[in-house]
């Protein structure tokens, strides 16, 4: 048989918190019957993904990178049993409209096949799905660039240790304070209390050593997190 015919079939599950964007997919990968995709879940934040991961254990899943709840990093760390599963494996495959080689070496390092950017064509991602499926990395064009120089550079370490010292979620609010947001607009935006956005804050201060917002936003800006 071949494998257009019964072999070409994938099941994925999609996450982006974006409801128009998740729509936006399904319509550009098609019916099961023309592509060989079959969504069998959808989330649109990190506790409903890893719950319908973990329910639907599909082959491949399409992740964004910035999810409320701790972001696409945090899916992954959490569904990393599912991940190396030697029999059934869930492969991930970042989807985003970042192309920020923080955001890419930070999904692929926590276990993603693949990186492609939201510009994506809808045969292109089909294409993809389906050699993530396979085992293969996936990356849009120069953005395998930044694994490459991350992974195999003996010039400059892959990792930043100041930044390996703060949480999934205290980077979200570092990047977020970065940008000029208020925490009120952050606590609404990570569906968090204002009182735990202020002890993220002391907590990255105090990591980092830096003394105010100011000096925060300079620090993430020349690491350019922002």
């Amino acid at each position: 048989m071949s494998d257009s015919e019964a072999g070409r079939r994938v099941r994925v599950v999609l996450v982006d918190d974006h409801r128009m964007f998740r729509t936006g997919v399904q319509a550009e990968i098609g019916t099961t019957e023309e592509t060989g995709v079959e969504v069998v879940g959808e989330a649109a934040d990190v506790e409903q993904a890893v719950t319908v991961v973990t329910a639907t254990r599909p082959e491949v899943v399409l992740l964004d990178v910035h999810l409320p709840g701790g972001g696409g990093v945090e899916v992954l760390r959490r569904c990393a049993a599912l991940s190396s599963d030697p029999e059934r494996p869930v492969r991930f495959l970042a989807l985003s409209v970042s192309d920020a080689a923080e955001d890419v070496i930070g999904v692929i390092r926590a276990g993603a096949r693949g990186y492609v950017t939201k510009t994506i064509t809808g045969p292109d991602l089909i294409d993809s799905v389906f050699r993530v499926r396979d085992g293969d990395a996936v990356f849009s064009p120069r953005l395998a660039g930044f694994v490459l120089d991350a992974f195999a550079s003996t010039d400059a370490p892959p990792v930043d240790e100041d930044l390996d010292r703060l949480t999934t979620r205290e980077r979200e609010v570092l990047r977020l304070i970065a940008r000029g947001y208020a925490y009120k607009e952050i606590a609404k935006q990570l569906f968090i209390s204002v009182k735990t956005v202020e002890s993220h804050v002391s907590a990255v201060l105090r990591k980092l050593q830096l003394s105010n917002r100011h000096e925060l936003t300079r620090w993430a800006t020349a690491r350019r997190l922002v």
